[in-house]
């Protein structure tokens, strides 16, 4: 039987990031040949893994990667079972170097085939679901090329990605900050205008459904009912419709015995005000559109307008 020196343990710890126990126990087992103890370690990582498939990986990291030149960028989640291990130092940094490889990549299968090491980021998976004890998986994967790339990660939990159509001095910023509204309001399409109708039509369905069964509940018990809305996307609100509210607002102003003279400086106000209420989908969704969380005076799309910027996409990775 082989001598194993300390020095040859620390070396394969190196290497695979196993417990110095695992370590010994494998080139023990392997009479001191280095490359089989990697292999006898990766075997166990694939019986453990096996064990494991069934479990769910709702914990993890998330971690963007942009290039030099900020014109392509990368997420992706590590997922594992537990948050004690997401917190780990080794396991976020395991994490970057995945999204290091994955910056060259366009895809999960990309990824997971793509080198690590010597082997595949599949099989570097199954080596530290058997040091770790855990089921991990590249649970998100996003990639995302535009003019300038800018990105923003909160508390390792959930990332997000935006896309400028030029890199101006300021883009840094306004990138980090539409980024930020992304990881925070889950936006799911750039603009209203990228709404399926028949999508739309749906949501205005079952939303109409919910408040008038709500309300019946309301009534029954002596409290205000909830209003329900003519439309929930600017994308319903047609010129029509428009008219049809100028024109409603004007009888209001009638009887209210204002001036004609000064109703055209009314007016406009209670049409911004009709659209407003009746957007809650655009609100939602649609990047673009939603109040600006830094300053909800003003919409995500006034405030890029302010910097003479345009937002042309984005992308968003979260833990499950």
């Amino acid at each position: 039987m082989a001598k194993i020196t300390a020095a040859e343990v620390g070396k394969l710890r190196k290497t695979t990031g196993a417990g110095m126990m695992d370590c010994k126990k494998a080139l023990v087992e392997a009479d001191g040949d280095f490359d089989k103890a990697i292999e006898i370690l990766r075997k166990k990582g694939q019986k453990v893994a096996a064990k494991r498939a069934d479990r769910d990986s709702s914990e993890g990291v998330v971690v963007a990667k942009i290039n030099d030149d900020n014109t392509r960028g990368v997420m992706i989640s590590l997922n594992c079972e537990t948050d004690f291990v997401a917190k780990n130092d080794d396991y976020v940094a395991l994490a970057n170097q995945l999204a290091a490889i994955a910056l060259n990549t366009n895809s999960k299968e990309e990824l997971l085939a793509a080198d690590f090491d010597g082997m595949s980021v599949a099989d570097k998976l199954i080596e530290q679901t058997g040091v770790i004890g855990e089921k991990l998986e590249i649970g998100g994967f996003e990639a995302f090329e535009a003019p300038y790339v800018g990105a923003y990660v909160h508390g390792g939990k959930i990332g997000a990605m935006t896309g400028l159509s030029t890199a101006s001095d300021n883009a840094a910023d306004v990138a980090k900050s539409v980024s930020m509204q992304v990881a925070s309001m889950g936006a799911t399409t750039l603009s209203y205008k990228d709404f399926d109708p028949e999508f739309v039509q749906s949501e205005t369905d079952a939303r109409i459904a919910a408040i008038e069964k709500d309300n019946i509940e309301r009534g029954r018990l002596g409290k205000p009912l909830k209003n329900i809305p003519l439309f929930i996307s600017r994308s319903q609100v047609t010129e029509e419709a428009l008219a049809e509210a100028k024109t409603r607002f004007e009888e209001e102003l009638k009887a209210e015995g204002k001036p004609e003279a000064i109703w055209d400086r009314i007016i406009p106000g209670k049409l911004e005000r009709f659209i407003s209420d009746n957007v809650s989908l655009d609100k939602e969704q649609a990047l673009l559109d939603q109040d600006f969380i830094m300053d909800d005076s003003k919409t995500v799309a006034q405030f890029v307008a302010s910097k003479d910027a345009e937002v042309v996409g984005f992308k968003r990775v979260s833990i499950a």
